[in-house]
């Protein structure tokens, strides 16, 4: 599906500020390109490792496909394309000055299992229709569209790989990461690239100057209920929550279940559910806490037998740094004090901890003056899922889009997106880069009427 981008609506076009070619256009034709998103949404979401679901880690086949999909459309819209060491599918627009710095919109084209079509993908591809848009304008800096690899962290147990190596924040020890065939992450990286030199010259190659970065925009839908429950197609977000993923593994002696007395039992399956539950109450007990328990696995696992061992995965988020740190060290003393009544030794690795991001107070301000000027309610909402985003904040001010999920469906396959709502997002996008841009170019006057 294409559609025309060069075509105005002449009714509703501006004069043009110093020398732009900044064009009002009206809602039929948002209506038009936000169809032609979820379009090729569905278009990505046809390329996936598994037939029947949605599947598409990183560095593989399907990922490929994916990249070589989303690139197409990039040149269409002017762009100049490359893919770095890790599978992040870049397009670029040059700015008008060598030193010029760039303005980022992008979001992730990997899955999760069985996934919906929008999550990710949605963000990626607004952004290639933005920089369509605004292809005939004059802007005073560079735009780049970014479809970052491997953000779910589902093939190598890591998240934010791509964004990472584009932040210069890719650990190197990440190279010896394995997925569930054995594969290295190393290795995975060499069989796509294609590349013969050093590897570690390859990801150093992706990273970013941060005094290049100008701003980071990930349009996003939100995951969840709470912007259908107001009634409001799109969500400024305020910050990204801190995330900790653990695991717990709780040993106790594996014994026959009719000949054991429960007395006398250790039940390493018995106290993972506790715990779990304990998990769940204490979140519900802490304003601004959630936290789940996603999976258990017990060994050896027979129906007659008592566990011997169970090993569970533990997230836990808070938007507030010190509720999340508080929690942790609660959690962390009840599991010990279950552990030890049940005469169980508990044992804990922290696979992951991120500290929470709040997003630029300035960025925030100039998407809820779009919102508001596209005549939309505005809503202000933290995000409970990590994004991109956050690992970007490292090295540049960023900003968050929702929209709205209906249902509040995500990582479903049931996952969707209104038309109307993402012809907003795309209207709001393409103004919220224009205030950037005016922005800009009035703090430049100003400067150089003062060097005067």
């Amino acid at each position: 599906m294409r559609v025309d981008l060069e075509r105005r609506d002449t009714e509703n076009d501006t004069p043009p500020p110093d020398g732009a070619t900044t064009t009002t256009r009206g809602a039929g034709w948002w209506h038009e390109v936000a169809r032609e998103v979820l379009a090729r949404c569905d278009a990505l979401g046809a390329i996936t490792e598994q037939p029947g679901i949605v599947l598409r880690r990183s560095l593989t086949r399907a990922h490929a496909d994916a990249n070589a999909l989303v690139a197409s459309w990039m040149r269409e819209a002017g762009l100049a394309v490359r893919v770095d060491a890790l599978g992040n599918v870049i397009g670029r627009r040059e700015g008008p000055t060598r030193d010029a710095r760039t303005l980022m919109i992008g979001s992730h084209l990997d899955t999760v299992r069985d996934a919906g079509k929008y999550d990710g993908p949605l963000g990626v591809l607004a952004g290639i229709v933005i920089a369509r848009a605004l292809r005939d304008e004059a802007l005073p800096f560079a735009l780049e569209v970014v479809g970052f690899s491997d953000e779910e962290g589902v093939r190598f147990g890591r998240p934010f790989l791509g964004s990472r190596a584009i932040a210069g924040s890719f650990a190197l020890e990440d190279l010896a990461l394995r997925d569930a065939d054995g594969t290295t992450l190393g290795d995975a990286i060499r069989a796509f690239t294609a590349h013969d030199g050093s590897i570690e010259d390859e990801i150093a190659r992706a990273a970013i100057d941060p005094r290049s970065v100008r701003a980071f925009l990930e349009i996003h839908i939100e995951q969840g209920p709470v912007l259908e429950s107001v009634d409001a197609p799109l969500g400024v977000v305020t910050g990204i929550a801190g995330q900790t993923w653990q695991t717990l593994r709780l040993e106790g002696r594996a014994g026959h279940a009719g000949t054991t007395p429960l007395a006398l039992r250790r039940d390493a399956l018995a106290g993972a559910a506790e715990i779990a539950l304990m998990v769940e109450a204490h979140a519900h007990a802490t304003p601004g806490l959630v936290a789940t328990v996603g999976r258990i696995d017990a060994h050896p696992g027979g129906h007659n037998v008592i566990a011997g061992s169970a090993t569970m995965q533990l997230d836990v988020r808070a938007v507030d740094g010190a509720v999340l740190d508080r929690a942790l060290d609660e959690i962390h003393a009840r599991a010990e004090s279950i552990a030890s009544r049940r005469s169980l030794r508990l044992a804990r690795e922290m696979r992951l901890r991120q500290a929470p991001v709040i997003c630029d107070a300035t960025l925030r301000e100039l998407l809820a003056r779009s919102i508001a000027d596209a005549g939309l309610p505005v809503f202000s909402l933290p995000s409970g899922a990590g994004h991109d985003a956050r690992i970007l904040a490292a090295i540049a001010p960023v900003a968050m889009l929702f929209v709205r999920s209906p249902d509040g469906l995500s990582h479903h396959p049931d996952e969707r997106a209104h038309e109307g709502d993402v012809a907003r997002a795309l209207e709001v996008g393409c103004a919220w880069v224009r205030a950037i841009a005016d922005g800009d170019r009035a703090t430049a006057r100003t400067t150089e009427g003062g060097s005067r």
